[in-house]
């Protein structure tokens, strides 16, 4: 079958990479792509939130199945617009998408859920806000509502800081019309995890356990981005973990959705925080996590093209996944000076020595110019390798990341320090 793929970043590029090894799927087509995925799809270059330019796309391509990679444009509503045409697609409505396109909208939805999640309260108001801050005072958590790739959410230490986080957003300038709301968490401690699952209707079939590392800067500081790097399996998400995040968490959001007429088709990703006091839900997203997609597609040795044309299609029940034993771990080189201002355009030489060193190289903010690869965005390369344990894969990346020459290149040396403390304890 034919697949269209939406979107050009880390998470599309490992989709079309996975596609592209499916006995299932004879051709990727990718919309708009990037110079990596340009070796797995054919890449046509309509941005992933012209939902007009899409649909025609889709119209003149007739694939068999679409995905929809990034948050955008599902909050946008291109899965409603292509499923009117006859499309399958794999990827929430609108109205499900509301779960990651506004956070105010999942921190109800999970107190009327009975979903376990850090107290919170929803303010427009700068001086409301920093009231409530001044009440619950400091470490605090404040959250832009809308999508802001990421990069929205600031853990302050101090109720200073807390303050000046929510008056920037909603004054609109650090994220825009995504920070005109802010939400205001109770700080919780622990470890974090992604726990992902393929949802159709009322089937829900979990992927395999992954920890991203949000932080900057190694040791888990810095301010927050989009993700840093990631790994799977997560040695902290334990059988009885995960079966505790199906029941408490995945199956009540869902169930949730379903009493309000919202059917959803899609990857449900829940960040949850491991706390003293029980699993706790940071926030949802509708489609997988960039980068643990990286060492999640790594891994999975089902047909994907299969896999999701069957939850497109509402034919999930029965299907289950079968996984690489090996663990899988990718860094995210980034732009230096992300997740605030840097410099694009640079060029970036080595990735065929970086991959022949036994990786895979995801490109996830990339572009052409004169015939190099040069920088284009925050997070750029997302480099993975598969180990017998987390340290070989880690291992793995780096010495072939030794090979990369780009001056303007930025990584995390300790990608994976958790589960190799675990590890070397056991």
């Amino acid at each position: 079958m034919k697949v269209l793929v939406i979107g050009g970043g880390g998470r599309e590029h490992a989709l079309c990479w996975k596609l592209k090894r499916s006995n299932s799927v004879s051709e990727v087509v990718c919309a708009p792509g990037n110079p990596g995925i340009a070796k797995e799809a054919r890449c046509i270059n309509i941005g992933a939130e012209d939902i007009d330019g899409l649909l025609q796309l889709a119209r003149d391509e007739q694939p068999k199945l679409i995905v929809v990679g990034p948050e955008a444009p599902l909050v946008l509503g291109l899965a409603d617009k292509l499923r009117a045409e006859g499309f399958a697609v794999y990827g929430p409505s609108q109205a499900a998408a509301e779960l990651e396109g506004s956070k105010s909208f999942a921190k109800a939805l999970m107190d009327e859920a009975g979903v376990p999640t850090a107290s919170f309260a929803t303010h427009t108001d700068p001086k409301q806000a920093e009231a409530y801050i001044r009440k619950v005072g400091a470490p605090i958590v404040v959250k832009a509502s809308g999508l802001a790739a990421g990069k929205g959410v600031i853990i302050a230490r101090t109720e200073e800081e807390a303050i000046a986080a929510a008056n920037d957003m909603l004054s609109g300038n650090s994220f825009g019309d995504a920070g005109s709301q802010v939400v205001i968490e109770e700080f919780l401690e622990g470890e974090e995890a992604s726990c992902l699952f393929i949802v159709s209707g009322d089937t829900i079939l979990p992927l395999a356990s992954s920890q991203d590392h949000k932080a900057l800067l190694d040791g888990d500081q810095g301010p927050n981005t989009g993700g840093m790097g990631a790994y799977s399996p997560a040695p902290c998400v334990t059988p009885e973990v995960e079966q505790e995040v199906f029941n408490t968490i995945a199956k009540p959001i869902i169930a949730a959705l379903k009493q309000r007429g919202i059917n959803f088709i899609g990857t449900l990703y829940a960040g949850v925080m491991l706390t003293d006091n029980g699993i706790k839900t940071l926030e949802f997203n509708v489609r997988f996590g960039d980068p643990e997609c990286q060492p999640l597609m790594s891994r999975l040795k089902s047909d994907l093209g299969e896999v999701l044309l069957a939850a497109a299609e509402s034919r999930l029940d029965g299907v289950s996944l079968e996984w690489d034993e090996r663990k899988a771990l990718c860094v995210v080189v980034s732009s230096d000076g992300y997740p605030a201002s840097f410099e694009k355009g640079q060029v970036i030489s080595g990735l065929d020595a970086v991959e022949a060193a036994g990786t895979i190289v995801f490109h996830a903010g990339t572009a052409e110019k004169d015939g190099n690869i040069v920088n284009n965005g925050g997070r750029v390369l997302g480099v993975t390798a598969l180990g017998n344990t987390v340290q070989k894969a880690q291992e793995a990346v780096y010495k072939a990341l030794e090979n990369l020459d780009w001056q303007g290149g930025f990584y995390r040396k300790d990608i994976g320090y958790r589960a190799i403390e675990r590890e070397q304890k056991s």
